[in-house]
């Protein structure tokens, strides 16, 4: 959620912003709505007074006069409850307003109308080359009984997938490697968080603004409860209501948990594999910054997943998304996408596996996160998303780059200790 007394001073830059994002939303009726709020609130707050003052008054008289002022002290009250349900129902127009205006791009954000127009910064690691033609991920998987997405869609439905043997233990090895490293060099704390929140902590994240937003969450209606699409938007709530002393910053958790997402608006991509399913396992970096230095630490976890994937010696680029391809909640994301030599018919395809993103104070604000200055003053914090390793994406980048001639699959080296030792996949 972003300031509304930014937002009354600025119209125009909001507009302009909303504008660049293909956003299309009446800043001038928010303007009004909050015009009008605050006048209620006035109007609230004087009739309060004095029927506060009236009753003061009335414990001190008697006889006609008391009953006189009994009675005015009656239609105040009246006049109260009905300003309070005026100013109540202002309230909630506001906030429905307020919620559909997304975040401010940072101004190094490449302006754009979709994905196309996204930046790529740099590309890194030598791409292999081949003495045969490079097989999908789906192909080396079924042969070496890795990942089965034939019987999980007998029993879970289509974009499921069962991972199996060496898979698994891939899968534990990665994440004990990002913890480890995450831990050590940057100071994450492992966190192991809940896969189910509250409504009003998803709606606080910025994940269920739209239709589209609330159409790609997993809801149990009967509970209130979402399952969520990333450890981020449970570890990002869990200082709700709270005030941080400046001492503790930059606060770093770094996040395993199962996500589960819709894919409703990915009808007809990705059908068959685990490249884009309904349930994945994920480790996730979140960042709670002082305002001043969140520039600097996206910049951190930019590095630091570059390192975790340049340890696996695969070789990716980095891309900075544009305006009109950020979330509501962002104000700057990075990808990294990872290449993959078997897709596209083995002439390879660079494929998202990474994103990092920098909220500015736009979920803190919504969740009220503050931080109390050494002078005393509070103020609202920054907060930030990074993958560690989306396990699926990953093991499809590992499948694909490390495969043999004879379908065998070599293992990273930096995950070989994880795995007792266990240096190749064959049958």
């Amino acid at each position: 959620m972003l300031d509304i007394k930014f937002i009354r001073e600025n119209p125009d830059k909001i507009k302009q912003a909303l504008k660049s994002r293909g956003v299309n939303f009446d800043v001038d009726h928010l303007i009004k709505i909050d015009g009008g709020r605050r006048l209620k609130t006035k109007e609230v707050d004087d009739t309060r007074a004095a029927h506060n003052k009236l009753s003061d008054e009335i414990a001190k008289l008697k006889g006609e006069e008391k009953k006189q002022k009994v009675e005015e002290s009656k239609n105040l009250k009246d006049l109260l409850g009905k300003l309070e349900v005026e100013l109540r129902s202002l309230e909630e127009e506001f906030t429905r307003l307020m919620y559909q205006v997304p975040n401010l791009p940072l101004d190094d954000v490449p302006v754009g109308k979709n994905e196309n127009d996204n930046k790529v910064i740099r590309e890194e690691g030598k791409k292999r080359k081949f003495g045969f033609k490079p097989r999908d991920y789906m192909e080396i998987s079924s042969a070496l009984e890795v990942i089965d997405t034939k019987r999980a869609a007998k029993v879970a439905g289509s974009r499921f997938g069962y991972l199996k043997r060496e898979a698994v233990l891939l899968e534990f090895a990665l994440v004990q490697f990002a913890f480890a490293h995450l831990q050590k060099k940057y100071g994450f704390v492992p966190v192991i968080p809940p896969v189910l929140i509250k409504d009003e902590i998803m709606r606080g994240m910025g994940y269920v603004d739209s239709k589209e937003d609330r159409e790609e969450r997993y809801f149990l209606e009967k509970d209130k409860l979402y399952l969520v699409g990333t450890a981020e938007q449970s570890i990002g709530p869990i200082h709700a209501d709270e005030i941080l002393e400046e001492s503790s910053f930059p606060r770093r958790d770094v996040g395993f948990s199962t996500c589960f997402r819709r894919e409703a608006g990915s009808y007809g991509k990705d059908t068959h594999g685990i490249l884009r399913v309904h349930q994945f396992d994920k480790v996730e970096m979140v960042t709670f910054s002082l305002p001043e230095n969140s520039r600097e630490e996206h910049a951190l976890m930019l590095e630091a997943q570059e390192e975790l994937v340049q340890a696996l010696k695969i070789p990716y680029r980095v891309v900075a998304l544009c305006i009109d391809d950020l979330s509501q909640p962002s104000a700057a994301t990075y990808d990294i996408e990872s290449w993959l030599p078997g897709q596209n018919e083995g002439k390879g395809q660079y494929r998202e596996t990474h994103s990092t993103s920098n909220t500015t104070a736009f979920q803190a604000r919504r969740l009220n996160i503050k931080v109390r200055r050494k002078d005393g003053k509070t103020e609202f914090i920054h907060m930030l998303n990074g993958t560690a390793f989306a396990i699926g994406r990953t093991l499809i980048a590992i499948l694909e780059n490390y495969q043999q001639e004879d379908g065998s699959v070599k293992i990273p080296e930096v995950l070989q200790k994880y795995m007792g030792g266990l240096t190749i996949i064959k049958r």
